[in-house]
């Protein structure tokens, strides 16, 4: 009986890990290897001239991800240049939202001009191991030797609702700190979107 109840202890323990666990600035994230919307598989480690990257999970059909999607184009058009470009996921279960399916992904993105690789998390396990809750959330992360750091999580700037009134642009600032060889004034800011569809996640 004990056994039972240690194997069910521990069970219910990696569930709950799973799904609370996550980076937290400062920490060194894995690298992960996910299909792009030209059927190639992209690993962060096909960028060795990269100095960091923007990893932003984000999706086709949440209004806050679509709100966002010109604003991420010039984000890579800007930063990708400064060695920091723009790596976007999509974690959705497609089966609970339909929106998000694979074939839909290559459309907007073809729709949108996305200058960026455009990922499918169909095991759902990246944005699980960064611990990513909503649509759109970035984490920006610095090559540091061999390893990749995060120095930034949350959201991409003040305003989703029009790109004109935005007064603090929280990502450009935390990527413009360290490129400038400093760290970002503020490194976590709350994100803001949508959640992630996950049908194991109740």
């Amino acid at each position: 009986m004990k056994r039972i109840i240690s194997i069910l202890f521990i069970s219910l323990f990696s569930v709950w890990s799973a799904y609370s666990s996550g980076y937290n600035v400062g920490d060194k994230a894995a690298d992960f290897k996910l299909k792009n919307i030209d059927q190639k598989f992209i690993s962060l480690s096909n960028f060795p001239e990269a100095k960091g990257f923007v990893v932003v999970f984000t999706c086709n059909g949440c209004p806050y991800a679509q709100a966002y999607q010109d604003r991420l184009v010039e984000i890579d058009k800007k930063y990708k240049s400064k060695g920091y470009p723009v790596i976007a996921i999509n974690p959705n279960d497609p089966s609970l939202a339909p929106a998000d399916s694979y074939d839909k992904m290559v459309s907007v993105a073809r729709q949108e001009g996305f200058t960026f690789p455009y990922l499918i998390d169909e095991k759902q396990e990246v944005y699980r191991s960064y611990g990513a809750t909503k649509t759109p959330h970035v984490y920006v992360l610095q090559k540091k030797g061999a390893d990749l750091v995060v120095q930034y999580i949350g959201t991409i700037d003040d305003n989703y609702q029009d790109a004109t009134k935005v007064t603090t642009p929280y990502l450009a600032n935390a990527l413009d700190a360290l490129i400038a060889g400093s760290i970002p004034e503020t490194a976590t800011t709350k994100a803001i979107g949508c959640g992630i569809k996950d049908k194991n996640k109740k």
